[in-house]
């Protein structure tokens, strides 16, 4: 049997991935600073094509205000970007149970993301694992300093937890998670470069692919997160939506440095 594109792409071995990340907000996509200040980034499934012809690595969607009444919206748009790319694409927002995870992944999705939900009901990610295969699960996690410690955010960094980010990953990847998607809230939008001293720390201590996301804002800034901290893939935004970074040149530039990239 053929091997899955999820397979396909979670065995990578060294070669780092470039990752545009899409928050679509009520059928756009959107992009704010410290994940707040949204502000129009055009049609979803128009920049997933676009970004497929660049040679992206992987796309993800995040419906950052999902709930079960949009359910459709995001099974239409899931089957838009399947008919129109070719590399794989994670959808995270609103699953909260199998039925809502083999929706998405009969729509054409590659991976299912969860951030929130796995939080609030740590077994999901067990059953996603059992049910699909480790390869299709994604654990999302927002993350800001405070106080000295890191602490777990939900709800789009709206909700502050007790959880300790290092200790939720931890138990994450134990419950059954195939990729960590950990991203920066004291970074994200601000365009200063990577956090490399969590990602690093974080790289570590796992034993499956880290994504590192918030705060790219040039190309030194991915050449830095690959280099400092080992991390399999790197994600961002903004900077690929209004072009000021375009995939091609950044993948020549990684390679220059001695980073193998596809």
């Amino acid at each position: 049997m053929e091997p899955s594109r999820a397979d396909q792409f979670l065995n990578t071995g060294v070669t780092k991935r470039i990752i545009p990340c899409l928050d679509v907000k009520d059928g756009r996509t959107v992009k704010g600073v410290n994940f707040i200040d949204l502000r129009d980034a055009g049609d979803p499934v128009e920049l997933a094509w676009q970004y497929s012809k660049q040679d992206a690595d992987e796309l993800v969607f995040l419906d950052i205000t999902a709930t079960h009444e949009k359910r459709k919206t995001t099974i239409d748009m899931v089957k838009a970007v399947a008919r129109n790319v070719n590399i794989p694409f994670t959808i995270g927002g609103g699953i909260h149970e199998i039925s809502d995870a083999d929706l998405l992944l009969n729509a054409g999705a590659d991976k299912i993301s969860i951030n929130s939900a796995a939080v609030r009901n740590p077994d999901l990610i067990n059953k996603l694992a059992d049910t699909f295969g480790i390869q299709f699960v994604v654990v999302a996690i927002d993350t800001k300093h405070i106080d000295g410690k890191n602490y777990v955010h939900l709800n789009g960094g709206r909700i502050k937890t007790d959880l300790i980010t290092e200790e939720w990953i931890k138990e994450a990847e134990s419950r059954g998670a195939g990729e960590i998607l950990l991203t920066s809230m004291d970074h994200d939008g601000t365009k200063n470069g990577f956090d490399c001293n969590l990602l690093r720390t974080v790289n570590k201590s796992l034993s499956i692919p880290l994504i590192a996301s918030g705060g790219a804002g040039n190309q030194q800034h991915f050449v830095d997160v690959f280099l400092e901290t080992q991390v399999d893939a790197a994600l961002a935004a903004s900077v690929f939506h209004y072009g000021e970074i375009r995939i091609p040149e950044l993948k020549e530039t990684l390679r220059s440095q001695g980073i193998e990239v596809r």
